[in-house]
């Protein structure tokens, strides 16, 4: 199973070419970017995503994915003001996905296969309206995305927009056949169990959020530090028809050795 990394990690710093060789050297064997704009200026196209593509290049890691954008800031700290595209006005949306369009015209210089998209944000409730803006969103970022290679994951998050349930309904109701899910194994605890959510996404898994949590919050702790089952989170994502990378994406610390955690995260899930 290939083991990836994504940039979240380092969410808090410019991402630069050193930072990226440390996860290399934890084990990843492929890369997802968090599209921050204080971590990766994904419209800074004539300098800052020219540096991190000479690297992808002369590297020969692959981009598996690129995390769409959340927030417009370029202080993650303050977070604001959401990016959103089940946002109840319109020239919201729109602007929501002029955002994540600036994202995924990274692949025209990284390539890319897959772009990890959220419904709404955290604790979104649902109504028909906000599913109705949310498929008219992903079938406007489909279209923008297809001809650049890239595939639209949705994203089960703590939201009622992005059950396993409403995903699933979603992708029947949309009939859009090229999307598909990133599962996050931490979200999946906090909202049911990994086991439930599975068995419902599973023959739409394309990608995957590997982090633990006691449960209790979001906390996106490496696995083994919360209470998740990885010995049956691992036999799980084996029986995906299309396995998925095991994909980590965890909250950085400071002073922490990243390459070090990483390496034993790899081993522990593994041996799982």
């Amino acid at each position: 199973m290939l083991k990836a990394m994504s940039t979240y990690v380092y969410v808090r710093e410019r991402l630069h070419p050193g930072l990226l060789d440390g996860l290399v050297r934890g084990g990843a064997e492929a890369i997802e970017i968090f599209a921050a704009r204080g971590h990766l200026d994904y419209a800074n196209r004539k300098q800052h995503v020219v540096e991190i593509a000479n690297w992808f290049r002369t590297s020969g890691i692959p981009l598996n994915s690129v995390h769409s954008p959340m927030y417009l800031d370029y202080d993650w700290e303050r977070r604001t003001p959401p990016i959103n595209i089940t946002d109840g006005e319109k020239r919201k949306r729109v602007e929501a996905m002029d955002e994540i369009k600036r994202a995924i015209e990274i692949a025209e210089q990284i390539p890319f296969r897959f772009l990890v998209q959220h419904l709404g944000v955290g604790g979104e409730d649902f109504n028909d309206k906000k599913l109705d803006a949310a498929m008219t969103c992903v079938e406007h970022l489909r279209a923008f995305a297809k001809p650049l290679g890239v595939t639209i994951l949705l994203e089960n998050i703590p939201n009622d927009m992005s059950t396993p349930e409403r995903l699933l309904e979603f992708l029947n109701v949309t009939h859009f056949p090229d999307v598909g899910i990133c599962f996050d194994f931490g979200h999946a605890h906090l909202m049911s169990s990994v086991e439930e959510a599975f068995a419902l996404l599973k023959k739409h898994v394309r990608s995957t959020h590997v982090h633990d949590n006691k449960k209790d919050v979001d906390a996106h702790l490496w696995p083994g530090q919360g209470n998740i089952d990885w010995q049956q989170a691992m036999e799980l994502l084996k029986t995906a028809p299309h396995v998925p990378p095991l994909l980590m994406e965890i909250e950085g610390h400071e002073k922490a050795d990243i390459p070090r955690d990483m390496s034993a995260a790899y081993r522990r899930l593994e041996a799982s």
